[in-house]
């Protein structure tokens, strides 16, 4: 017997999207930069070695998002202590969205997402620039 998906990711955006805070492009570039606001790329590594990346934001891989927030977990990240904004993008816009509701559903505030993700930005005149790995491929 086929599995039957009761609650399929359009739903789950439809309620993300009715719970979160979203920015158009164009805002959110106006935001880059500020001192009180983490721009958080959710994209897969292959994606910024493909696409690029956008100047100063924080990578952290949509996998790795919980365990980053949580302060009980072994891999948590510093920056998500800060008393700052999340504002979160992926390439589209539903993994931000699934992921600014997530994050907002563990305490994390304030948080949003882009609409129209990295292309957005993209299409909104937002640098871009090329992403050097960490540990490069030998």
């Amino acid at each position: 017997m086929p599995q039957q998906i009761t609650n399929g990711f359009k739903k789950m955006l439809e309620v993300a999207k009715g719970q979160i805070e979203e920015i158009e492009a164009t805002d959110a570039v106006k935001l880059a930069g500020r001192d009180d606001v983490v721009l958080v790329d959710l994209r897969d590594p292959r994606e910024l070695e493909r696409d690029g990346k956008v100047p100063g934001a924080f990578h952290c891989p949509r996998g790795m998002l919980e365990f980053w927030i949580d302060p009980e977990s072994p891999y948590h990240k510093a920056q998500f202590a800060e008393d700052k904004k999340f504002v979160f993008f992926c390439a589209a816009g539903w993994r931000s969205a699934l992921s600014a509701k997530t994050a907002q559903d563990m305490g994390l505030k304030p948080v949003a997402h882009i609409l129209g993700g990295f292309k957005g930005w993209k299409d909104a005149g937002g640098p871009v620039e090329e992403y050097v790995p960490k540990h490069p491929k030998k």
